[in-house]
């Protein structure tokens, strides 16, 4: 207890006392979940309000890996028990004898019984493996803290939570930081640690020390992964997210291959695929640790992508990578992709030998339009989600609704990936499919009913609200298609067109659109909100910490909070002697005004 006490009284000393000469009119205070910060009107420490998605969704995250953490170890534990009983109830009888002789109990009798002479269960346990009796409370690191609004909310709102550290290298960040520490009260202090450090730098030094490791940049995230991915612990888990959307869905392919290592590819998918990149991008830092990720929870809300993946050390499992990957193939003239994996393996008894993948996966010419092909890639073409997990997330949000700031858009976003095909990668746009033939398009329901119909699966996805992901292959969505254009016609095109190319055909498949039971989910039937509008206006990234603000934010800020800090920088460049009479002149105003006016006006200046 009195080393408890000397720790807590440790952290104290690193979180300084609030300066007695803060000016409360200059700040803000803002208040998510249990946590409470301070927030100064002048933009010095970076904080987005659209992220309480973001932080929302990793504590529920975080929640579900506590409780899969401590059912894991349970059943190792268990495991190691049963193998060490094991081995004792098989020993020789001479054996027996010789120990029988030498004074020592006979472990060949029932193991069930409570005898003293029993062995032990923590030499049991920890023979032959490193599997602690008692497991320790997660560390937590948040490798860019800005205020520190989410290491607080770990620390406050998650129970069973260890150690949370909160990085930052920005000198205003930290002691904004450390602030908030001692605003939110002896929890927030006896948890939470900030430090002015480079992140790549402490989590290089800090090797397989914190079991979930936290990276939400302002951008791209890619200079942090190496450093990340050797921070986290065996079986912990990393929790990435990338802002810099304009790159990853295509905009800059050559921007993206030098931050990611992946050319992306300009298709109607680009939101998965920029998750998908994301992910090949984090298994290729881990492999040359011979560590590999296994996704848990991947998404794209708003304006970015969030990825969970757990890390694990493992040379074997590691040359399974190529497998897990895919180069993209997407015809330049219509809506048809193909994907081609990176490689194979083939097994021989008990040996398996690891190839290149077989190509080419596409002809140079597409069989449906006759157009060229564009490729991108390698994405990541395993599974995305594991939905074991995804379910555990969703019935725990569920079940402490109010606990989560953000509850209607986190259960809306998890309800529709809980109904996505795990195994399919990328999808397909309805409206696209019918912008290429220039035809009128058929209502989800009955596309849906015609590919389940013609015997295969399909599902909406998170990303898209007009997305589809299905595992029929292109000649039979374009013969869909095709049978939905002989009964809805339409004008003829130049012969050069792809919809034109792809009408000229005479479809294989006989498409039947009677509606089919499985062509609406159960959350559209149930009329579950699955896409939800944006809360108010200018909902979306903000400036940059520091970030002088101009009338050309209005578009990210809003013009009435433009406004009001451009009024702020006049008045306080205004000359001193201007500065003194509205001073002189305040007070008979103020007189003069109404109480009631008073009031609200002090009440604008602390909202600012």
């Amino acid at each position: 207890m009195a080393g408890s006490d000397e720790k807590m009284g440790d952290e104290e000393k690193r979180a300084p006392e609030t300066p007695a000469s803060l000016d409360i009119n200059d700040y803000t205070v803002i208040k998510e979940g249990e946590a409470e910060i301070l927030m100064h009107v002048k933009n010095q420490v970076f904080f987005n309000k659209a992220q309480v998605n973001n932080r929302d969704i990793s504590l529920a995250v975080l929640r579900t890996f506590i409780s899969k953490r401590q059912q894991e170890h349970e059943a190792r534990l268990l495991s190691k028990k049963m193998k060490v009983r094991a081995k004792e109830v098989v020993k020789p009888e001479a054996m027996e004898h010789d120990e029988k002789s030498n004074g020592q109990c006979d472990v060949s009798k029932d193991i069930s019984q409570d005898e003293p002479c029993s062995i032990s269960e923590n030499s049991g346990a920890n023979q032959g493996g490193k599997v602690p009796e008692k497991l320790k409370p997660p560390r937590v690191l948040e490798a860019l803290s800005a205020s520190g609004l989410r290491a607080l909310r770990y620390a406050r709102e998650v129970e069973g939570i260890g150690k949370v550290v909160a990085l930052d290298n920005d000198k205003a960040s930290v002691e904004s930081c450390r602030r908030n520490i001692k605003l939110n009260g002896s929890v927030a202090i006896s948890k939470v640690e900030s430090h002015l450090v480079d992140a790549r730098v402490y989590m290089l030094t800090h090797p397989k020390e914190f079991d979930v490791v936290d990276l939400d940049p302002y951008g791209a995230p890619s200079i942090f992964l190496d450093s990340a991915v050797q921070s986290v612990a065996d079986g912990g888990i990393l929790m990435c997210t990338a802002t810099d959307m304009a790159v990853l869905c295509g905009s800059s392919g050559e921007v993206c291959y030098s931050k990611y290592g992946a050319y992306p590819v300009k298709g109607k998918y680009m939101h998965e695929m920029a998750l998908r990149i994301l992910l090949a991008c984090i298994e290729s830092h881990a492999n040359r640790y011979k560590r590999y990720i296994v996704p848990v929870l991947s998404v794209k809300i708003d304006f970015y992508v969030r990825v969970f993946v757990r890390v694990f050390t493992s040379a074997s499992a590691m040359k399974n990578t190529p497998l897990k990957l895919s180069y993209v193939y997407q015809c330049s003239g219509c809506d048809s992709f193909h994907l081609q994996p990176v490689g194979r393996n083939v097994s021989k008894n008990t040996s398996v030998r690891y190839l290149p993948g077989f190509g080419p996966a596409v002809a140079q010419e597409c069989s449906d339009c006759g157009k060229k092909y564009n490729m991108g890639g390698p994405i990541w073409s395993a599974p995305i989600h594991d939905m074991e997990w995804v379910n555990s997330i969703l019935t725990d949000v569920k079940s402490i609704k109010e606990r989560y700031p953000a509850f209607n858009k986190i259960s809306a976003v998890l309800t529709t990936v809980s109904e996505e095909l795990p195994d399919v990668p990328l999808y397909l746009s309805l409206h696209s499919l019918c912008a290429t033939l220039k035809c009128t398009s058929p209502s989800a329901v009955m596309f849906r009913s015609a590919v389940i119909n013609a015997g295969y699966r399909i599902s909406g996805t998170h990303a898209c609200e007009l997305g589809l992901k299905t595992d029929a292959p292109m000649d039979v969505i374009w013969d869909i298609m095709r049978c939905w254009v002989k009964t809805h016609p339409v004008k003829a095109q130049s012969p050069g067109m792809a919809g034109s190319v792809i009408l000229a055909k005479e479809p294989v498949l006989q498409a039947n659109f009677a509606r089919a039971a499985a062509s609406l989910s159960r959350a559209q039937t149930k009329k579950v909100a699955r896409f939800l509008a944006n809360p108010e206006r200018h909902w979306g990234p903000k400036l940059r910490a520091g970030r002088q603000i101009t009338s050309k934010h209005a578009s990210l800020l809003g013009p009435e909070v433009v406004n009001r800090l451009q009024k702020l920088k006049e008045v306080e460049d205004e000359p001193a002697s201007k500065h003194k009479k509205i001073e002189e002149s305040t007070p008979k105003e103020v007189e003069d005004e109404p109480a009631s006016k008073r009031k609200k006006t002090e009440e604008s200046t602390l909202n600012l």
